[in-house]
């Protein structure tokens, strides 16, 4: 028996399982996708899910890293 018969000819998620939502973007900070590329991915044609996986690479700049902390530092009077 051969793994063969398992592997599908489909373009695979490029999810990294680090799904969190960028606050301004509305962009998953690990795979770049939208809510909605990521709800519909498993109903979208192969030629659809190619397209948003060759528009990936260019939406990494949109996500600029946040600095941690709770917003700007309280001045003290």
């Amino acid at each position: 028996m051969t793994d063969d018969i398992w592997k599908r000819d489909e373009v695979q998620s490029p999810c990294v399982k680090i799904c969190v939502i960028h606050p301004d973007a509305r962009l998953c900070t690990g795979c770049f996708r939208s809510l909605d590329e990521i709800a519909e991915w498993s109903r979208m044609t192969p030629d659809t899910r190619r397209a948003i996986m060759d528009d990936l690479p260019s939406r990494a700049p949109l996500l600029q890293k946040r600095r941690g902390g709770r917003g700007r530092a309280r001045s003290v009077d």
